[in-house]
């Protein structure tokens, strides 16, 4: 691959690039077939970004429904017709017990899966409800989950594998938070979000555990803008959602939405 290529993508990415590129020249050249794993937003624009390198390749990504974050990449010779491939994925239905003095959300159901050994790559998105929910999972990790799978957070769960026909999606939550900010720094508006002083705000963000847009970004002077979706290992994600003008003092008013 020639190395003009890495231009566009930041040094960390690097080995995905090189394993998506890979994909992408056994497809054309090879007339070989690969279906990935799940592709966090980020990743799936990287692999769209090559596959526009190569002439003779067609990528469809899918997860599952109308607007899924998390897609499985199919990338082939472009004579094939993937629109009618199998994705292989099925729904997990798991079903909580008494949710009384504990409500489940979707960071418990992701720790307990992942609590079983799995990797982050064979699960899609988490559609959490009141009475439980709907995890996309890779087909062949489906049977031991639903074997496993038998309490997330102390609770007591029932697991049932669905066709993706049975899927009940859910808009995941967002709770506003209306803040007050000196500038729209990252570092800034992370230690008021989550709470942290700023030296503590600054310790995973240097440490490439922050991501704006599912892209790592290391820089805390880094300006945000509206729309832009920031994760913080250990600590969440939130949306910047509006920009509400300035106060007489000369601080910005931010509208926030934290997921829950």
């Amino acid at each position: 691959m020639k190395l003009d290529v890495y231009d566009h993508f930041r040094p960390e990415e690097r080995p995905f690039v090189d394993r998506a590129w890979e994909w992408i020249v056994n497809a054309g050249q090879y007339h070989e077939v690969k279906l990935s794993d799940f592709l966090d937003p980020r990743q799936c624009s990287i692999v769209e970004s090559l596959a526009n390198r190569h002439p003779d390749v067609v990528v469809r990504l899918d997860g599952g429904y109308q607007g899924a974050e998390r897609r499985r990449a199919l990338i082939a010779p472009d004579y094939m017709d993937v629109d009618n491939e199998p994705m292989r994925m099925k729904v997990l239905s798991i079903t909580s017990g008494d949710q009384k003095f504990i409500t489940l959300q979707h960071g418990d159901y992701m720790g307990a899966i992942l609590g079983l050994g799995l990797k982050r790559d064979k699960i899609g998105d988490i559609h959490v409800r009141d009475d439980g929910c709907h995890v996309i999972v890779t087909d062949e990790i489906a049977p031991f989950l639903d074997v496993n799978l038998r309490q997330v957070h102390r609770i007591s769960v029932f697991t049932d594998i669905v066709d993706l026909e049975s899927l009940r999606t859910t808009e995941a939550e967002l709770e506003p938070l209306e803040l007050t900010v000196a500038s729209l720094r990252l570092d800034g508006v992370v230690s008021d979000v989550f709470r942290l002083s700023r030296s503590k705000a600054l310790i995973p963000i240097k440490a490439g555990r922050c991501r704006i847009n599912w892209k790592t970004e290391e820089d805390p002077s880094k300006p945000l803008k509206a729309g832009d979706v920031v994760a913080l290992q250990g600590f969440g994600r939130f949306k910047v959602l509006e920009m509400d003008g300035v106060t007489k003092k000369g601080r910005l008013r931010v509208t926030i939405g934290k997921f829950v």
